[in-house]
């Protein structure tokens, strides 16, 4: 079956649906959207109608659905809280006359009465140095050296040649080594350029393919008794303080190709070291102890030096509090009388609760708990300014107490109606419907406010997956459920809480927007309908959905 909806498509409705658009995406753009969904005049019109309605005509085959074309907006990432920055790193102090050097950058006069100033030496800044008192986390290493060859000092293990089984000096004849490969394949991409296309393999090409075959030829041969029992030694001697040996296992050409990744990619990161972008060992976190859970980490968080420097974190599951040893984490919990989140219940069903955390008035908690979750997001700006936003915790409680499993924040006040600003699902209870909870209890909140609500930009892989996921089922339950003839996006979008731009982005990226002579028509896929039903009904019933009976809370006022 196919519904349409019928919309004015005089010029005036146009071009007021268009300029009400602009204003939205000026105000966006200051606002932090680097990916965002740009629709067409039509889908624009069709989200704004208010008095569009659905009516039923004559089938059309799914496959001649025209989809609107849709575009990402490629906009410099910002907060529109205006987040403090993370780290003092992020601050340019290296110069004490910094509007004076502005009024020149933008003055000519100025700029060329000052050009005999030239000749001073540039300043630099102050993350630039080094910081002495650091070293490396190896075992017996004394700092000196880096695996590009290209440093004299080292403070993490992706530029410690020690860890990679080499010394300083041997990292510094591969790199001239490298330099060498490097100037000799310009010269031959130089002299290239003007080569057609189709052109056959030059001689040179040709001999270096048949060198890569033949040294490849004995990569799969295996190691000898010898081999293994030195390489077993070497791991038993040093564990994971040193790279396992890779000689022989694969052939000379690819283990090359590899150290060559290697030395490129602690290049990248010592440029990043050297902007301010990470801290000395930073990247040293690797897996968090966290209740019962021995977690590795995806991301950098901006941790206290002194922590961001272990390989492993200890995290009380209760008041996320880190700590540096298992000893101390044992004692912290001996005295620790925190069983569940701070802050109001507003949500209990079975053993799954939700907390209302103010980070106004449980700011320690707030910071600790962004803290932990940049370890496991990439798009995330905001740590330590935490007072404008409230925490909505969920958890799953036992007879040791309730245990974290996600949370979402949003901003008290939000300008553009955003009811999410950052949403995670601990990686423990990832895959098991616990996200898709969350979305649905952010949407419940906005039903209970009388607002349409729709996610901060921009999301995570996993919470774009989420919540397109999430858009879906709500189109399909409404659709199978709907037995009207008239319906309007504006309906859809009142009833759900959804955006109205989330919910035609949706229908696009199902396949159910047409465009079709003049008006627009949601075709009802009967096939995609009966899908998810069948989906339902296996799910059957369970506890991982949210209850709307069992929400005890009442909108904020003036937070």
């Amino acid at each position: 079956m196919i519904v349409h909806v019928g919309s004015g498509s005089d010029g005036t409705e146009d071009s007021d649906s268009s300029a009400e658009r602009e204003q939205t995406n000026s105000s966006e753009s200051d606002g932090n959207i680097p990916k965002r969904t740009r629709l067409t005049r039509a889908s624009l019109r069709l989200s704004q109608s208010s008095q569009g309605k659905l009516n039923v005509v004559p089938f059309l085959p799914p496959t001649h659905v025209d989809t609107l074309d849709v575009k990402q907006d490629e906009s410099p990432p910002l907060t529109p809280t205006g987040n403090a920055p993370s780290s003092e790193s992020e601050l340019d102090i290296s110069s004490p006359n910094a509007s004076h050097d502005e009024s020149l950058a933008k003055d000519p006069a100025l700029r060329d009465s000052d050009k005999d100033l030239s000749h001073r030496p540039k300043r630099r800044r102050c993350h630039e140095t080094y910081n002495f008192n650091m070293k490396c986390p190896t075992p017996g290493c004394n700092s000196l050296g880096h695996l590009t060859g290209k440093h004299e000092r080292h403070f993490a293990v992706s530029g410690c040649p020690l860890y990679h089984n080499l010394s300083a000096d041997e990292c510094k004849v591969k790199a001239t080594t490298r330099e060498k490969h490097e100037e000799e394949a310009k010269v031959q991409e130089e002299s290239n350029r003007h080569a057609t296309r189709h052109q056959a393999p030059t001689s040179r090409q040709t001999r270096y393919k048949e060198q890569v075959t033949e040294m490849r030829k004995g990569r799969n041969s295996g190691l000898t008794k010898e081999q293994k029992e030195k390489y077993m030694e070497h791991r038993q001697s040093h564990g994971n303080t040193r790279e396992p040996l890779l000689e022989n296992i694969t052939s000379e050409y690819d283990l090359e190709l590899f150290r060559k990744a290697q030395a490129r990619a602690s290049e990248d990161l010592e440029r990043l070291r050297i902007q301010g972008q990470i801290t000395e060992g930073s990247n040293m976190i690797k897996t968090i102890l966290f209740g019962r859970y021995e977690l590795d980490t995806w991301y950098h968080s901006p941790y206290p030096e002194e922590y961001a420097r272990l390989g492993r974190l200890y995290i009380c599951e209760f008041c996320l509090k880190y700590m540096k040893s298992q000893t101390i984490l044992r004692r912290h919990m001996a005295k620790c009388v925190w069983k569940h989140p701070p802050g109001d219940e507003v949500y209990r069903k079975g053993a799954i609760s939700v907390f209302e955390v103010d980070g106004k008035k449980n700011k320690i908690y707030c910071q600790n708990l962004c803290l932990l979750a940049k370890l496991f997001l990439d798009h995330k700006t905001l740590y330590y300014d935490v007072e404008p936003f409230l925490f909505y915790v969920m958890t799953e409680a036992d007879n040791t107490g309730c245990h974290l499993v996600g949370y979402f924040s949003k901003e008290k006040n939000s300008f553009l109606n955003y009811n999410v600003s950052c949403i995670l699902t601990m990686p423990q209870y990832m895959r098991q419907g616990y996200g898709k909870m969350l979305i649905d209890f952010s949407y419940l909140l906005s039903k209970v406010e009388e607002k349409v609500g729709s996610p901060e930009r921009p999301l995570s892989d996993l919470g774009l997956i989420s919540y397109r996921s999430y858009w879906k089922e709500v189109l399909l339950r409404y659709m199978y459920n709907f037995q009207g003839k008239e319906i309007s996006i504006k309906e859809i979008s009142q009833e759900t809480a959804v955006n109205p731009v989330d919910i035609v982005s949706t229908l696009q990226s199902l396949q159910m927007l047409k465009y079709w002579k003049g008006k627009h028509l949601v075709l009802k896929r009967q096939d995609l309908i009966d899908e998810w039903k069948s989906k339902e009904t296996k799910r059957g019933s369970n506890n991982k959905t949210i209850d709307p009976s069992s929400l005890k809370w009442t909108p904020p006022k003036g937070t």
